[in-house]
């Protein structure tokens, strides 16, 4: 559904299946690029089916990766999403998902504008071919456009060629409207399989994942946002919030609280890096 021009993502709770176990960092293959420092996200209910997703409130992300065979293709492969980053410097990750929105997406940049840090925008393709504007805000701004699909599906109960599609046309649109190619991807719902993370790598990008999840997406209130990730913040952490999908105030609201009081500790939040 739309609200106020933006593409809404209508999702469920889990349709009483069982949680699925959390990655484990494992060997990349031979070839394939030294992996980050990364730690298992937490478990969290696949999305039920799109017929049983009431129209008002997003689903918690789904942070696994499911085995759906083994991907074609010539690019190195991560064996899972990147969950955190290498240590060192206090560098953390701000990254907020499923815009740009034109109500919420500004006044966020605000913030991070009024104290000169960066962050890293997953934007859904069908809101930023309505706001192309946003995204060059975005940019401008310093911060990083990563892609999150066209229509925020769950890429493993795609076909191949389909979920290539939500990523490739996406990809296509930030390149057309910014001039260069996103550099990283983070699937609907953090679940990547082998076939979606080779989609992934065939485009050029990097799987992102996160380390603290705010569950804003739920609005458990302004208080719960800013607490899960001044209790859970250490070096190199990613923390996932929303900047679109539905009414972010309290998001907002949050960022307000916590940012000051991570530069106060000494954190300095940066673009993700390889």
């Amino acid at each position: 559904m739309a609200v106020g021009g933006v593409v809404s993502r209508a999702c469920g709770p889990s349709g009483g299946n069982a949680p699925a176990a959390a990655p484990h960092p494992s060997q990349a293959p031979a070839g394939a690029p030294p992996p980050l420092h990364v730690q298992p996200p937490p478990a969290a209910g696949p999305p039920a089916a799109a017929a049983a997703r009431p129209p008002t409130y997003r689903l918690r992300p789904f942070a696994g990766e499911t085995s759906m065979g083994a991907p074609s293709h010539n690019a190195a492969v991560r064996t899972h999403a990147v969950y955190s980053m290498e240590e060192g410097g206090r560098r953390i990750a701000l990254t907020f998902d499923d815009g740009p929105d034109p109500l919420y997406t500004p006044q966020v940049l605000r913030i991070l504008a009024q104290y000169d840090v960066q962050a890293t925008f997953c934007v859904i393709g069908e809101n930023a071919v309505q706001y192309p504007q946003l995204l060059h805000d975005i940019a401008n701004g310093g911060h990083a456009v990563a892609n999150h699909s066209w229509t925020h599906p769950q890429l493993t109960k795609l076909k191949p060629a389909a979920a290539r599609s939500e990523l490739s046309r996406t990809s296509d649109l930030i390149e057309k409207i910014l001039g260069a190619p996103p550099q990283w991807a983070r699937a609907p719902y953090g679940d990547w399989n082998p076939v979606t993370l080779g989609i992934c790598a065939d485009l050029g990008m990097e799987p992102l994942g996160w380390s603290i999840d705010t569950n804003d997406w739920a609005r458990p209130g302004t208080r719960s946002i800013t607490n899960s990730v001044l209790r859970d913040i250490k070096d190199g952490a990613i923390v996932l919030c929303h900047d679109g999908g539905g009414n972010r105030s309290q998001t907002v609201a949050a960022v307000r609280n916590y940012l000051p009081r991570l530069l106060d500790s000494g954190f300095v939040p940066v673009r993700p890096e390889l």
